[in-house]
Formats: C-alpha cells, structure tokens, sequence
C-alpha cells in the first residue's frame, strides 16, 4: 500500500520535478516527435513507386476538400478546386503551345497574385522545373538568370512587359521563348498566352507526364545572395521541397489554420515555407502582393489568419505603427520567420500579445538548420537528441580578420566550446547533401569545407557565425564573408564591388555592411578609390546602380579614399573599415549619402548622420 501511494505521490511531483531541473523536456519531446513523424513520412514518399511528389499531395487535397477556400487574394476566393482546374489549363496550353515535356526549365517571372500559384502548378504537373525570378531584378542579372538554370521560356506578367523588353535583343538571340499572361501584345517576339490559357481544357493531366520524376530530380531553382546583380540559382530538389513544407508541421501548424503570405513568392520564405507548406497542412492562404504594415492586423482581423510569416524588418516595422486600442484584438497564435532582434521580438510581444515566434535558421542551399520551438526569445534552435542525426552539424573556431577557419597542426579545424562563437558548418552526406549553385561551379566550389574532422570529410560552410549557450539554445550571431543582410535580402559584397567598378570614375571598390541603430541587419556601405585626376561623380555612381541593383543592394554610404588597405594574399580588409561605420566626426576621409529622393549620393553631412541615427531620415 506504502509503495502504490509513495509511486503516486512521485508520479504527481514528476511535472514540477521536470519543469524545475528539466524546463523544456515537454517541448523537446514535442519537437522530437513531430519531426520523427515528417521524417517517417519523407522515407515512405522516397520509397514509394511512382514517386509521390507535392503535386501529388495537392490532388489529393483537392479530391478531400474541393470547395475548401485555398487562397485569398484582394476580395477574391479561389477553392482547391477551382486552382486545381486553372493549373490544368495551364498545363495543357503550354503543353501544345510551347511544346512543354518533362525535364524542360521554366522562368516564372511574376508577382504575388493567384496565377504564380496555378502556373507554378501547371508546370509541376508537366514535370517542369520552374526558375523563380524576383521581379525587381532587370537588364543584366535578369539576363544572368537564364545561363544559370538553362532556362529555354519565360513566363512573365504583363505589368512586367517593359523588363522583358530591355533584354529582348539577348533573348532572342540565345532562343528563349517569351510569354506573356496577357490577351494581347503587339511587340515581336513575345507572345500572349492569355487566351490559349482560357481556352485550353481543364481536364486533369495524366501522371506519366511526370513519371521520371524521383526524389532527387531538381523541382526548382530559387535565387540566392544573388539579387545583388549576378543571382546565383540555388538546386531545390523534391526532396528539399518536402523537407521545407514539413516547418508548418513542426511549429503545430494545421490544416483548420489560415495562413498569412507577405513575403514574396520568389522566395524560399515565401514560397516553401508559405504556399507549399500550406499545401502539405491543406490549410487556406492570404496572399498579398507585398507587405503592408499599416494594413497587416486589418488583414489580420478580416480573414481570422492564425499563422504569420515574417522577417526581423518585418516585425519592427509593425511594431513602429501608431499603437491602437485593438492592436491585441486577432487570432494570430504563430509567427514563422527569421532575423528578428531580441529587443524587437519582446517589444512584438508585449504589444501585440503572446503568439507564438518559430525563429528559425536555414538557407535555401544550405543542409543544414534549427527551429525555436520554444518560446525563449532571441534564440534560432535548441539542440536535442535529435539534432544531430537530422542535421549533423558543427560550429568550428573561426578568424574573422582572415575570414577562414582555425585549424590545428594537423591540418584539421577546432570546435568551439559552449557559449563560444564559430562558423557553423553541416556535413554533407547522402540524406544531407549540398548540391549547389547551377551553371557557377566556382561559388559551389567555394561553399565546401574539406577536411573539417577527418583528412577527406565535407562540409557545407554556412558563412554564418552562431554560438550554442549552456542550456543548449543556439544564437544567430553574424554573417560573415562576402555576404551580409539588409531589408531582409542577402547582398553578396563582391558582386557589388563588381558594379561599382563600373562606374567611370571609379578604380577600386571595398563592399561591406555597416549597422545602423534601431534596424535589423547591416546597410550596405563601399570604401572606393577613384581613378587618378577624377573627381566622384554623384549622379553617375547613382545611376549605374539604379540600372544593376535593386535599391536594397545599392551601397547607401560611400567613403573615399586614396588606397584601399589589403592583406598580404591581396584580399580586401574590411574589419576596420566596419567598425568605423559612416560617422562624418570620427572619419577624415569625404563621405556620401545615397539620396533617394534627389537620385544622387550627396555628401554626408553632421546633420544628415544626426537625421539618420535619430531616424528622422528613413533608411
């Protein structure tokens, strides 16, 4: 009797016994088991003949709730049913239009809107990989574009029609097929597919058309640290595909939620994480065309969304609106994203009430990633049992001032101890491999880290500096190398440097990132040492930008100098010159500022420094 009530008594101590010596074993065990579940579930569809793909799993939505609302878009309710069917039309006029078969890659050249969706589909169902091409980019990276995924037909919008026009002269020449989603178009060479979209049948497609497709076969090719002039198409595979609808899943997303897409679909945010993984919940999604801040919680409130996606901009600018007595007044209870400052993410919090922030940490080319589910603020992940077996990983000593790992005598690189900041690196095996970038062998090459732990292992090197706590959290840290963020996008330096180097007056250029108080990130800001006997040219600088960059790349600080300090292996040294940021009181050399308004950089002021710390001066 003793023994039955001392056991009971210890099974009614065990939860407070947990919480106290074991705070996050309920949320670990959580974690574990839903990504065991996603992981069970990859092997089936791996194994499985023929081979049951995202498209797959969409018919099968569509045959389970077709009348179910799929997607939301400015007042407009598009069914399962009825994208299932426009996909189909799409299918079959490119199918006999453009002589579409499996295997062939399509650039999808459009916006947020419902017909990036179905055309998406449309092409999957062909067994097509689609390229998808962030619509800011023009001239000579939109034409980059193509020689990297071997792309033979572009898909655009109509409203896109002046971009395609620039580059129509190379199109041609290298025999891309161009069309619009338009009903009519007089210029020669591109043609309208408008039509023979509504006219086509919506019948639904047979699978053999797509029966070569497996696990491994490229299912997309999504843009990376390349909207900075010269993308670089990052493979995604169906595996990959999957891998990243599962997110939903794990953060306890489920099919009765609506989901909120502001990010562009262009993006693995966007697209992966928002719209496929919708598809893998068969949950409903709002779509906008872009991120509104002043319109997000009416949204919020008019479409009862309980799913949120977000960058770390993102968050502050809802966080800098006007507060309202009905700021709490929503159901939002998960917000999926990245890149948020601890001081903004509390600020979210306290503001808009507890929802539930899913940080996570990935890259779209990378194998290798985290997720915080937990509710700690500022962390990316948490280590468990399972973490090393997903994603084996480790985070090695590194030299910031040579921008390259510490290794031993033996050749071999260090890790890092807890609470030390490293390099993460994920080791490339078969279940986690790193395929690379399309048609730039040289950036694939570059992105490997050989001989890490043992002479001949390999290793993707993530560019990012991270730490894991004693309690086991990790922390993003920094980026390092050639690539920072700004505004939510990834600008490689060295493809800037390459633009700016185009300028007339220009000889040398030093790209880096700098940080502004107050934003997530770093601004983009570029050392540059002009030609002998030139002067800098304002207006000229801004416009051979303005033709290359979107404005989120172009450097908004220019410093000049009479030599640009490298080290011995002639590699430009950046350390310094970022920690003196762009401070006209501390810095001798002239300094510019990238006037938007005026579209020229002027020179930087004491006054305008103030507006731009204060904020006065929107950046």
């Amino acid at each position: 009797m003793y023994v039955w009530i001392s056991l009971l008594a210890g099974l009614a101590l065990l939860p407070a016994l947990l919480k106290t010596f074991f705070p996050y074993f309920l949320q670990d065990c959580v974690y574990m088991y839903r990504s065991l579940r996603c992981g069970i579930r990859l092997l089936v569809y791996k194994r499985k003949t023929p081979f049951y793909s995202i498209v797959d799993c969409f018919l099968d939505a569509v045959k389970k709730h077709p009348r179910k609302v799929f997607i939301h878009f400015e007042g407009k309710t598009h069914s399962y049913e009825e994208v299932d069917k426009e996909s189909n039309r799409v299918a079959n006029a490119l199918r006999s239009e453009a002589g579409l078969r499996e295997g062939d890659t399509v650039a999808l050249f459009l916006g947020n809107e419902p017909r990036f969706v179905w055309t998406w589909l449309g092409l999957a169902k062909l067994g097509c990989p689609a390229a998808l091409l962030n619509f800011n980019i023009r001239s000579k990276s939109l034409l980059h574009c193509f020689s990297c995924c071997g792309a033979k037909v572009l898909i655009a919008a109509a409203e896109l029609r002046d971009a395609v026009e620039e580059i129509l002269p190379a199109l041609k020449e290298k025999g891309i097929t161009v069309y619009l989603l338009s009903d009519e178009c007089t210029t020669d060479g591109i043609q309208c597919i408008g039509q023979a979209i509504a006219k086509a049948s919506e019948e639904p497609l047979s699978p053999s058309l797509r029966s070569n497709i497996h696990i491994r076969t490229t299912a997309l090719y999504i843009y990376t640290s390349g909207t900075t002039g010269l993308p670089k198409a990052a493979y995604v595979t169906h595996e990959r595909v999957w891998a990243s609808s599962f997110i939903q899943g794990v953060c306890g997303v489920t099919s009765e939620d609506i989901f909120y897409i502001n990010l562009p679909l262009y993006h693995s945010a966007g697209f992966l994480i928002g719209l496929v993984g919708s598809i893998e919940r068969g949950n409903t999604v709002v779509l906008r065309r872009k991120f509104s801040a002043s319109q997000f919680w009416d949204d919020c409130r008019k479409y009862n969304i309980t799913v949120m996606q977000y960058i770390g901009e993102t968050l502050r600018y809802l966080c800098n609106t006007p507060k309202k007595d009905n700021d709490r007044d929503h159901n939002v209870r998960v917000a999926i994203g990245n890149g948020v400052r601890a001081d903004v993410w509390k600020e979210f919090l306290n503001r808009f009430g507890r929802i539930h922030v899913r940080e996570l940490y990935a890259a779209t080319e990378g194998n290798v990633g985290f997720i915080n589910y937990t509710d700690k603020v500022g962390v990316v992940g948490r280590i468990n049992l399972l973490s090393n077996v997903i994603f084996p990983f480790a985070i090695i000593k590194f030299d910031i001032e040579k921008e390259e790992p510490v290794r031993n005598a033996k050749g071999l690189c260090i890790p890092v101890g807890k609470d030390e900041v490293g390099l993460l690196v994920g080791k490339i095996t078969k279940h986690t491999p790193f395929i690379g970038y399309a048609g730039n062998k040289q950036q694939t090459v570059k992105k490997r880290l050989s001989d890490v732990f043992l002479k001949g292992d390999l290793y993707f090197n993530s560019g990012d500096l991270l730490r894991i706590d004693r309690d086991n959290f990790i922390y993003f840290h920094d980026r390092v190398g050639d690539t920072f963020r700004w505004k939510g996008e990834n600008v490689a330096t060295t493809e800037v440097a390459d633009i700016l180097m185009m300028v007339d007056c220009i000889e040398e250029a030093n790209v880096y990132g700098v940080k502004v108080e107050g934003h997530e990130g770093r601004i983009g800001m570029a050392a540059v040492k002009l030609k002998e006997g030139r002067e800098f040219d304002c207006n000229n600088t801004c416009s051979v930008l303005a033709n290359y960059l979107p404005v989120y790349a172009r450097p908004r600080f220019i410093r000049i100098q009479n030599s640009l300090e490298v080290t011995g292996t002639f590699k430009m040294k950046k350390v310094k010159l970022v920690e003196e940021g762009f401070d006209p009181n501390v810095i001798p050399d002239p300094l510019y500022f990238l006037d938007l308004t005026q579209k020229k950089y002027i020179p930087l002021s004491q006054e305008i420094h103030k507006s731009i710390m204060s904020q006065d001066i929107k950046l």
